[in-house]
């Protein structure tokens, strides 16, 4: 069996929910228990230097987890844009206007003693402007929809790779008037594409969300999958280049 790279990554964190906070940190601590590390996805926008948030990002980075700069202000539309929703920042950024955004978000992260030169875009859409607006500014990573690009490699090869989780947009599945058994398939699914994707040998890109955590079903469902990955041999990494390049 090839080898094949497993990387975790957390999003949807904000300051103002302690008990989100409270649920990630318990699950890291589970995933930490395993050997794998977490790619936090942070935004900083509005986030005190001093609250519990950004203490625990700092103390996860130091730990061995990556930060990756996962946008700027989520809350706002950059430029209209009905087909991708108001949350997708920078899905259709030009390259100045994208440049913009990174700058402020590098500052944000300043402001909390932080810094990162990885990035992946709120609902995984970036423009080709936020591409070439992210190799200005020396962006070493992009983790997009299709896979992760090495900026600073000549071509900037892409690795090929989903990424796997519970998002509804887009997908595919039965018509359920039970929630339950919905529920019960998306984590099937979950299971048997990160089943799959390991013995196949690829990078296995798992994303949580914080509001994935309030649910007991999902939470088991991606410790079953990370439990499973391990078992058939896959190297836990993050997105920082040294971590997946290999898979490459």
């Amino acid at each position: 069996m090839a080898e094949s790279h497993l990387v975790v990554s957390l999003s949807g964190l904000t300051h103002d929910v302690p008990e989100a906070l409270d649920r990630a940190v318990a699950f890291t601590a589970e995933l930490r228990a395993r050997g794998v590390p977490v790619s936090q996805l942070f935004r900083p926008a509005g986030v005190p230097a001093g609250s519990a948030l950004a203490q625990w990002i700092r103390e996860r980075r130091a730990a061995g987890d990556a930060l990756v700069l996962h946008g700027y202000d989520h809350t706002t539309d950059p430029m209209p844009q009905p087909r991708v929703g108001r949350r997708a920042e920078f899905a259709a950024l030009p390259r100045h206007e994208a440049g913009l955004r990174l700058t402020a978000a590098r500052r944000a992260l300043t402001v909390l003693e932080l810094r990162t030169d990885l990035f992946v875009p709120p609902r995984w859409l970036a423009s080709p402007g936020t591409v070439d607006a992210l190799r200005d500014q020396g962006f070493a990573v992009l983790a997009d929809e299709h896979g992760v690009r090495f900026l600073r490699e000549p071509g900037a090869p892409l690795l090929r790779s989903r990424v796997l989780g519970f998002r509804v947009s887009g997908e595919r599945h039965p018509v359920a008037d039970d929630r339950r058994a919905a529920e019960a398939w998306r984590c099937r699914v979950l299971a048997a594409e990160v089943t799959r994707t390991v013995r196949r040998g690829g990078l296995v890109r798992i994303n949580v969300r914080a509001k994935d955590l309030k649910r007991s079903p999902r939470r088991a469902a991606v410790l079953a999958a990370v439990d499973a990955a391990l078992e058939l041999g896959a190297t836990p990494a993050t997105y920082h280049p040294t971590a997946v390049a290999s898979a490459a």
